[in-house]
């Protein structure tokens, strides 16, 4: 399977607190719900089709237990496509704490990430799709375990929160796949990784 991300950041790379307000208050947050409304139909019609083509779902734990919780548990998003490819789909999680997983179809993998996540790319199929999880996606990047990324930037600076890319860390550089922006400004970016970048040497 091909291991793809999905993450939605604001212009200044912030990840954190997407969704509702009350998603994720961490370390002071309170800038919380941006991206909600934001994008066109084409733009939410690009995100479903991506969500109904995954092979299989991986998350980190505190997405898993939001996904669960709205996705896997509200009869109005579970019978909405994204909710029904989520539900019908294997699920595995990257977790050394969760020990009864309460959403169907859920492996929980405790131990040995990479080799399991390497295990499952070698299962022949699709997509094994990570959404969100910015911790879990910073570490698939760092350990080379991503095959492509798609950045959903809304247009907006929020100035606090946690970022997909952090202040220092490891260098990639990026092919661009694909490229468009909707009519509300929203750019939707798909790239591959391309090894590491080239520096002017003196």
């Amino acid at each position: 399977m091909k291991l793809t991300t999905m993450t939605q950041i604001t212009i200044d790379g912030v990840m954190q607190g997407n969704g509702a307000a009350s998603d994720d208050r961490r370390n002071g947050f309170e800038r919380g719900g941006w991206a909600r409304g934001k994008g066109d139909d084409e733009t939410r019609a690009f995100i479903t089709r991506t969500y109904q083509r995954a092979e299989a779902f991986l998350f980190g734990r505190r997405t898993y237990e939001l996904f669960a919780g709205s996705w896997g548990a509200i009869d109005q998003m579970r019978a909405h496509p994204i909710g029904v490819a989520l539900n019908e789909a294997p699920k595995y999680v990257a977790s050394t704490t969760l020990t009864a997983p309460r959403w169907q179809h859920t492996t929980v993998l405790r131990r040995d990430l990479a080799a399991a996540i390497s295990e499952l790319k070698a299962t022949p199929g699709g997509e094994l799709q990570v959404h969100g999880s910015g911790s879990l996606t910073r570490w698939l990047l760092e350990n080379n375990l991503v095959d492509e990324l798609t950045l959903i930037v809304i247009p907006v600076i929020l100035g606090q929160g946690s970022r997909l890319f952090p202040e220092t860390g490891p260098d990639l550089a990026l092919d661009l796949v694909e490229s468009r922006v909707d009519s509300k400004g929203v750019t939707i970016q798909v790239y591959r990784p391309a090894g590491r970048p080239q520096y002017v040497t003196a």
